[in-house]
This record gives C-alpha cells, structure tokens and sequence, in this order.
C-alpha cells in the first residue's frame, strides 16, 4: 500500500476533461500522487483538441487512451473526481468524492477547451496544495 495519496479523474469518454486533468496533475505534482483516469463509457480516441490545448502548455498527451471506469480503480484511490459523469462513479464508504463541473470539450475546437483546460489547471493546484503539498524545505 502506498503513502502517497491516489487521484481517480472520472468523465463520460475519458477523451477529454479526465485526461486533462490527470495530466495536470502528473505534471505539477510529479511522484507524490498516484493519478489515475477512467471514463464510464470511454471514447475510441483522447479528443484531437484536448491534445493540442496541452501541448501550448507543454503538456503531451498524444499517447493517452481512454479507459473503462472499473470498480477497482475506485477502491484503489483516496479521491475520486468525477466530471459531469453523473450517479456511474460507484460509490465506497471511506473515499473522497468530489464533483467538478466543467463544461465537455467534446466537439469542440482548441478555442473552447483552451479556457477549460485553464480552469482544470487552477482545481488540481488547489487539490495539490490540500493532499499533496511541496515539502518544505
């Protein structure tokens, strides 16, 4: 069992806001969480424009999958995050939950999910500095 804390991200197609955000939070919070994504009804493809909004900061996410949203996965983490997915993110006594509502990128263009990928980034630094702050130094 790991004592660093654990981060499911959970959307509909796991193509767009989940990837987003656990990109974010591999890349600003780097080995001292556990990051996971899941989708429960996962796309064929992570969305061609969320790629791209991620990768004008830096960010590559060309090789990510969506992947099926597993009761596993969610026994396994501390947080579950969900994102507009709705009741599908099963629920277990002792996990965190929290929703974040944020408006879908799914077909859309660069333009709208630059703003998206935006406040993604300010939520997984608020939820860094809550369970997994810089150590000090």
């Amino acid at each position: 069992m790991s004592d660093k804390p654990s981060v499911l991200f959970v959307c509909v197609h796991n193509a767009g806001r989940s990837q987003m955000a656990a990109a974010w939070l591999t890349h600003l919070a780097g080995d001292r969480v556990e990051v996971r994504s899941a989708g429960s009804n996962p796309g064929k493809e992570v969305n061609p424009a969320a790629v791209e909004a991620m990768a004008e900061v830096g960010i590559d996410i060309s090789a990510e999958t969506p992947k099926i949203l597993t009761v596993d996965a969610v026994k396994e983490s501390d947080v579950c995050i969900t994102m507009g997915c709705g009741d599908t993110c099963p629920v277990f006594p002792g996990k965190r939950y929290l929703d974040w509502k944020l408006e879908d990128p799914a077909g859309q263009g660069v333009q709208a999910v630059r703003p998206i990928r935006d406040e993604i980034k300010v939520l997984v630094e608020g939820l860094i500095a809550e369970i997994a702050p810089e150590p000090e130094a």
